[in-house]
């Protein structure tokens, strides 16, 4: 069985460089041509897959409606819960990444980026980003984020994760999940039993399928990113970059 995990392609607040969790933005020409990218280079690996589960935001949806045409995959099939949204960026989300760095300190960015149970500064109840006022959310039967750390992320995706896992950990076939840098870190943690230390320096890069092959025991046997080295490591050089102030 294959796990495959794929960062949606680049959006248009990736390009400009903002905080977003779970603002509801579209991909840019270059995300859409990473989402085929990323179709075509399951095909070059022999990758066929059974199941698509992707989050509510539309940008990870996009990005899996691109892979699923590519490989012919029904797209009516795609599943989505919204446990795999990016993680909200409270008072952060729409700033700018290098600017907040120039104003607060890269360090304080650096932790409101990546640390492991330290959340960003939390909306307001009646702050207009609020999930509470975006219909997409109305039918979450959870109380609504105003921030979250990865810690917090972790514990909403568990019980989607638990029940996911279990249902194709003896399909031998093999499964993609299309989710945001957050998410994906989260089940990287808990696949890779990594600590809340090591997590810190995990950087994702938009567009490039990361597959985890596991043996009848469900062990790990393989985990390796479809992106030869020296590209993988310019694209997670460029985004632990983000939060520098210019």
């Amino acid at each position: 069985m294959k796990l495959i995990l794929l960062r949606h392609g680049e959006s248009q607040w990736n390009l400009e460089n903002r905080f977003t969790g779970w603002k509801d933005v579209s991909l840019t020409e270059t995300g859409i041509r990473e989402a085929l990218s990323s179709a075509k280079k399951l095909v070059k690996n022999n990758i066929q897959i059974s199941t698509v589960q992707t989050s509510i935001l539309k940008r990870a949806i996009d990005t899996s409606k691109i892979v699923a045409e590519f490989l012919e995959f029904p797209i009516d099939n795609i599943q989505c819960d919204w446990r795999l949204n990016e993680r909200h960026y409270g008072a952060l989300e729409g700033l700018n990444k290098s600017e907040t760095a120039a104003k607060y300190g890269e360090e304080q960015v650096l932790i409101w980026r990546r640390s492991y149970d330290i959340a960003p500064p939390l909306l307001e109840e009646d702050d207009k980003r609020h999930p509470k006022f975006n219909s997409k959310f109305q039918n979450i039967d959870a109380k609504l984020p105003v921030g979250e750390s990865l810690k917090n992320v972790v514990n909403r995706l568990n019980p989607f994760w638990k029940k996911y896992f279990n249902k194709i950990k003896n399909t031998h076939t093999n499964h993609l999940i299309v989710a945001h840098s957050n998410s994906l870190r989260a089940i990287i943690k808990i696949l890779d039993n990594l600590s809340d230390e090591d997590i810190i320096s995990l950087n994702i890069p938009t567009g490039v399928p990361l597959v985890y092959s596991f043996d009848n025991f469900l062990n790990i046997i393989e985990k390796k990113y479809l992106m030869n080295e020296n590209d993988l490591k310019k694209k997670q050089e460029l985004i632990a970059k983000q939060g520098k102030a210019k």
